[in-house]
């Protein structure tokens, strides 16, 4: 039994596929194929369900595969532990964000995170948050910056700072003539919304929850908050846009901004990690430059 075998019958476990897990190992297919039967000889039973699809481990894989991820997460500690000693920081770090914080955040730190660190390797994705969720349980993100409190069980979340959200509101719409707006006064048919599978999209109707059966007048649902916001200003819509937003919103548009008052009308910005994510001076790197940035 080698650790090569234990992370490709994990790489399989995790995608479903031989193929995708050999591609995501950077070997052949047959040569992963091959380490995994190998394995299976050498302990005596099937670990792997090949007849399904995706591949999915037997009783007994996934007796090894539980195993298998504690074996890799003290094997890969190792190296962790010494570069620590060695105060270094250094490595490859997969990071997942979600699109209503990819456009306003990252290349805030970014820059200076690549200047600190030249020795870590940042790769990141934006992924809607039930992907994200996928994806750092199946290894392939190490971490993501979410809305707080969406990502559940088996899931380290560090919270970074509140970030509040405000109404955009038409010039055309009644409530343009206020300057701070209750959540009340929203009228459920005027609103459009973040579509489906955005986490910001379902924190706006939990806070309106009394009002969410009225249908809109407008069914317009977009991925992109700078496409609401567009929708708003050559309709009577409003939308909710959060602070980190705001300072993106013209000059000529930013009297359609409207502070929201009463409730819980902000969100936590949170950097998650998988329990079992051994390299925890990069994430606390990258905590500590976000920090920074966002204080200037």
């Amino acid at each position: 039994m080698t650790i090569i075998q234990l992370e490709y019958l994990l790489a399989v476990a995790n995608f479903g596929s031989f193929s995708v897990a050999a591609e995501h190992c950077f070997v052949t297919q047959p040569s992963l194929s091959m380490q995994i039967k190998s394995l299976e000889e050498e302990l005596g039973v099937m670990l792997l369900d090949r007849s399904k699809k995706p591949v999915i481990p037997t009783k007994a894989g996934e007796a090894v595969i539980g195993q298998a991820r504690e074996a890799l997460k003290e094997y890969n500690s190792i190296k962790e532990v010494v570069s620590r000693m060695k105060g270094e920081t250094s490595g490859r770090i997969r990071l997942g964000v979600i699109p209503t914080i990819a456009p306003y955040l990252l290349h805030k730190f970014i820059p200076d995170f690549i200047r600190r660190y030249p020795k870590v390797e940042l790769e990141i994705r934006e992924l809607q948050t039930e992907d994200i969720i996928d994806a750092l349980h199946r290894d392939k993100i190490d971490a993501a910056l979410v809305a707080g409190g969406t990502c559940g069980n088996g899931i380290l979340e560090y919270e970074l700072f509140d970030d509040r959200f405000y109404a955009y509101v038409s010039p055309e719409n009644p409530l343009y003539n206020k300057s701070n707006i209750r959540l009340e006064d929203i009228d459920m048919r005027d609103l459009v919304l973040l579509s489906t599978g955005n986490c910001m999209r379902d924190q706006v109707l939990e806070l309106c929850q009394a009002r969410r059966g009225i249908p809109s007048r407008y069914y317009f649902e977009s991925g992109s908050l700078d496409t609401l916001m567009r929708i708003v200003d050559c309709t009577n819509c409003v939308t909710v846009i959060p602070e980190m937003a705001v300072e993106y919103v013209p000059k000529e548009r930013m009297s359609q901004v409207k502070t929201l008052l009463k409730g819980a009308s902000s969100r936590k910005i949170a950097l998650v990690m998988r329990r079992t994510y051994v390299k925890k001076s990069i994430v606390d790197a990258l905590r500590t430059t976000i920090l920074d940035c966002i204080k200037h």
